[in-house]
């Protein structure tokens, strides 16, 4: 481009585009092709990093972006090209209000026009992911600076690309129920932390890091003292949802690192990677702490006392072997039991 010259705005460079778009749309392939290329995986985020990498291809701009809802229905950026901070308002703005319409949205000046709120600029294609009669993402292409007009492609490529991006969504939605399948498979239904069969897994990963690192590696092995008491005093729903409130007091004295499981009844796990001894004892003493202090079933009128027998085993002080750590720590918090229990014991080394 010669100095001083003037770039196109993005509408402008959308119409420019127009014909090389129609010509790979009506490729007689195409559907085919994105059938098999949006399936080659069945992880989301490479699925919506095929699909940016895609639509650069077909109409290049300064950003791209595939957004979709994650498991707790917030919006989050799958994939994006170009992204900066700058823009983040209005691809967001632009994805919300795609995701409640289920239709296009393409607008020359994003700061004028009252689909979209917030501090939004720019000017914006996007497309709504859709398939089984939900929109389940949403495809923006975006430019910060504003256009003289809106872009357009025409009914006809519109529709041409709709056809086009519905193979797409269906690839992502299968790799979402994949994705909710497997978190599913490994938290437990009723607290929302880990089951044992993730904690099992973790442990044995984090065993082979222990001893590459040297680093250390402890556990917490808690149970609830006398919580039978509970379920036969108020009833077993009352019991399940104290155990709910148990889950979230341990949850809230471990670090985003650590992984807190419900090994199963009223017995809970903490695995803390890169911990030693004293690190794993204070964590416990925390937990115990804030167990004695906390009054369960507030919320059905109840102040139910709790407490907790936590046994405590570290790696290597201990033992080698993920196995044997769990084993100590469970030997460790029956100690506690035999001795009075509400308490803490810290594994020692067998000979």
């Amino acid at each position: 481009m010669a100095r001083g010259a003037r770039r196109l705005d993005f509408s402008s460079h959308v119409r420019a585009q127009l014909r090389t778009l129609k010509a790979r749309l009506d490729r007689r392939n195409i559907v085919i092709d994105t059938v098999r290329d949006a399936n080659a995986t069945l992880d989301p985020q490479k699925v919506a990093g095929w699909l940016v990498r895609q639509a650069d291809e077909w109409i290049p701009a300064p950003c791209w972006a595939v957004v979709a809802p994650d498991v707790s229905g917030q919006l989050t950026v799958l994939a994006d090209k170009g992204l900066v901070p700058a823009l983040g308002p209005s691809v967001s703005g632009v994805s919300t209000w795609v995701v409640e319409q289920g239709v296009e949205l393409m607008a020359g000046d994003l700061a004028k026009d009252r689909r979209v709120n917030g501090e939004v600029v720019g000017t914006v294609l996007a497309f709504p992911l859709r398939c089984r009669n939900r929109t389940i993402g949403v495809l923006v292409g975006i430019d910060p600076l504003p256009s003289a007009t809106p872009p357009s492609l025409g009914s006809t490529l519109t529709a041409a690309l709709r056809t086009v991006l519905e193979p797409v969504a269906f690839a992502l939605d299968n790799a979402f129920a994949l994705q909710r399948a497997e978190a599913l498979s490994v938290t437990d239904d009723l607290t929302g932390l880990s089951n044992s069969r993730y904690l099992n897994l973790v442990l044995r990963r984090e065993e082979k890091r222990s001893v590459r690192s040297g680093r250390p590696l402890s556990l917490l092995f808690i149970d609830m003292d006398g919580f039978k008491n509970v379920n036969t005093e108020h009833g077993h729903m009352a019991g399940s949802r104290a155990l709910v409130e148990v889950a979230s007091v341990i949850r809230s004295c471990a670090r985003e690192t650590d992984v807190v499981a419900r090994f199963g009844g009223d017995e809970f796990s903490v695995i803390l990677p890169d911990t030693g001894r004293e690190g794993a004892l204070f964590v416990a003493e925390r937990i115990c702490d804030r167990i004695r202090a906390f009054r369960f079933l507030e919320g059905d009128g109840l102040a139910v006392r709790l407490t907790a027998s936590i046994g405590v085993a570290t790696l290597p002080d201990v033992t080698g072997s993920a196995e044997e750590l769990l084993r100590a720590a469970d030997r460790a918090m029956y100690r506690v039991k035999d001795s009075g229990k509400n308490g803490i014991f810290v594994a020692e080394r067998t000979t």
